[in-house]
């Protein structure tokens, strides 16, 4: 085989309500870029990547003076044609590598006729076990649905999910709000599911002592883990080192140098793994080998994804022996997907893994027209701001939380604006 044309095209598919974190807010709709790798023999591999539109589509095309005439079977040439270390320096690639390996690992399994998973080695397990992914949510005008913030809201989306879905595990997404708000949500999350697992994720927002108090203030929770409390290495490293919770992340731990960091320093004890970050299927899935070797847990982290990119975290989830922890992602909180037959169902919290060759799954057209026209008509969003907070923008560590509706100080705020 050789590559014969490479095509992008970014759509944005609407979500139930927009999900806010301690970064900003994705605003009713996820943006992704679906990337189409065609052979001479004319099959056509996918691959997907965040974010898009006019930069994405073009740094895509960029790329098809490397890509052309290429072997999709050569997936180490692939990765130093693209991710040479230091010449990628200049315009990193990793995001872009990772959706074309994505595609080229779909062609290479369509022309073997072997499911992607079976490159890697093959599937120790057939479903692949989420967790529930609970955001405090904005209300969307169009579907009506969202606005949680407080705890019974969210223990009411939880119960929700869990009896759609079956999730066993939960994670909530804090920093949006003060610590002890987060705090306050995620022991009535515990008290409501005692035989369920959980994690808290204030995506880095605190500083390494806040981290340590609410840290310590849910040790008796039945946590999985306490993820990105606070930024760094060092931070984590700290934080680790007073509270008796296994410690994880998925932001400062994303490629083999950080890694080799991370265990020489005993920093943190579970590593997420996404397909994207990592830049690729098979990135991931050495360092999460690396990972097993060195004894530290893993899970698959979500960047929220369609369906091409979970197919790949799928398969990531089939081979490692090491998953320790279920998997995330936000899957169950877009309304449809691009792909044929439409999204995939979760069956008692599980995913099943792909059947067909390469990744398993196939480009709905019509979908991926509509959602193009959708992206076209209303373009895409600063994923690090929050329409509603006009002037905010995230600090790490952050002091400016946002206020729930219910407060008294966004009370006395409408009071005055009555008056």
């Amino acid at each position: 085989m050789k590559i014969s044309d490479v095509r992008a095209t970014t759509v944005a598919v609407p979500l139930e309500a927009p999900l806010r974190h301690a970064n900003g807010t994705h605003w009713g709709r996820f943006v992704r870029t679906i990337v189409e790798v065609e052979t001479d023999e004319g099959l056509i591999g996918l691959g997907e990547m965040g974010g898009g539109g006019e930069s994405a589509e073009s740094a895509i095309r960029a790329l098809k003076g490397y890509l052309l005439g290429h072997d999709p079977l050569q997936l180490e040439q692939l990765y130093w044609k693209i991710c040479n270390p230091t010449a990628s320096l200049y315009n990193n690639r990793a995001q872009l590598h990772a959706a074309i390996e994505f595609a080229c690992i779909d062609l290479a399994g369509k022309k073997l006729g072997v499911r992607a998973c079976d490159l890697l080695g093959g599937a120790l397990r057939e479903e692949i076990p989420f967790a529930s992914y609970l955001f405090y949510r904005y209300r969307d005008s169009k579907t009506g649905l969202g606005g949680e913030e407080g705890a019974s809201e969210m223990v009411r989306a939880a119960r929700d999910l869990k009896r759609k879905h079956g999730f066993h595990s939960h994670k909530l997404k804090g920093g949006v709000f003060s610590p002890d708000h987060d705090l306050e949500v995620y022991l009535a999350l515990a008290a409501a599911f005692p035989q369920d697992s959980f994690r808290l994720d204030p995506n880095a927002a605190w500083s390494v002592e806040e981290s340590i108090r609410i840290g310590r203030a849910i040790e008796q929770v039945r946590n999985d883990y306490f993820e990105d409390p606070c930024w760094g290495l060092e931070g984590m490293r700290r934080v680790r080192q007073f509270v008796n919770i296994p410690t994880a992340t998925n932001t400062v731990v994303v490629n083999f140098e950080q890694l080799s960091t991370c265990i020489l320093r005993d920093a943190i004890d579970v590593i997420l793994l996404d397909t994207t970050f990592w830049g690729g299927l098979r990135q991931a899935w050495m360092a999460g080998v690396v990972c097993q070797k060195f004894q530290r847990g893993i899970s698959v982290h979500s960047s929220g994804e369609l369906g091409i990119q979970l197919a790949t975290t799928l398969h990531l989830g089939a081979t490692l022996p090491n998953l320790s922890f279920a998997a995330d992602a936000h899957y169950h909180h877009l309304l449809d997907d691009v792909i044929v037959g439409g999204k995939m169902k979760y069956v008692d919290g599980k995913i099943a893994l792909p059947n067909a060759a390469g990744l398993g799954v196939e480009l709905d057209r019509e979908k991926v027209q509509e959602y193009a026209e959708l992206f076209q008509r209303e373009g895409g969003y600063a994923y690090d701001r929050d329409p509603r907070r006009p002037g905010w923008f995230a600090v790490t560590p952050e002091a400016r939380f946002a206020q729930p509706a219910g407060s008294g100080k966004q009370k006395r705020v409408r009071a005055r604006k009555r008056k």
